[in-house]
């Protein structure tokens, strides 16, 4: 949707590279400490427990799977896509759906890291209009519909994918 909504407005997209010229760069962007420090942080916390969960996923299918796979002569890789993995998915979407949302939630904690620029905003925001309460609550619903919007998502693929019961 969102990728659409751009191209109806017919938005124009360039990247600007960083060039060396005299003694510093120009153009790009700049990767801050903290920025990079929230990025860094967040993603060797996630890692693990997504590694796990597949892990786990993998494990939970069980070892005559593979068994019937070589024994219709079927190579690793095409064992492991047509077979293994569908029936991990089953497995690890609602683990990973959580996961999902826990990394949306934690990254809140980048206030705390970059609270000096989130300080700064508020401030601009209280002497431009007077109204501090409303610039919360709309961080406060962005993360929602973020994970609200994530959440449904997830449960919509978690409920194609279920094995249907009579």
């Amino acid at each position: 949707v969102g990728i659409a909504g751009l191209w109806l407005a017919d938005a124009k997209f360039s990247v600007d590279w960083p060039t060396f010229t005299g003694s510093n760069f120009k153009g790009g962007r700049d990767l801050t400490p903290e920025l990079s420090t929230i990025l860094i942080g967040l993603t060797i916390y996630t890692t693990g427990f997504v590694a796990e969960i597949v892990r786990g996923g993998v494990l939970s299918v069980g070892r005559g799977q593979w068994d019937a796979g070589h024994s219709l002569g079927l190579p690793r890789g095409k064992i492991l896509r047509l077979i293994i993995i569908p029936q991990m998915l089953r497995v690890i979407v609602p683990p990973l759906n959580s996961q999902y949302i826990n990394v949306v939630k934690n990254s809140t904690l980048a206030i705390a890291v970059g609270y000096p620029d989130f300080l700064a905003v508020m401030n601009t925001i209280i002497s431009k209009s007077s109204h501090s309460i409303e610039g919360v609550f709309i961080i406060l619903g962005v993360y929602l519909a973020l994970n609200l919007s994530l959440s449904s998502a997830a449960n919509w693929y978690n409920r194609r994918i279920a094995i249907v019961e009579r």
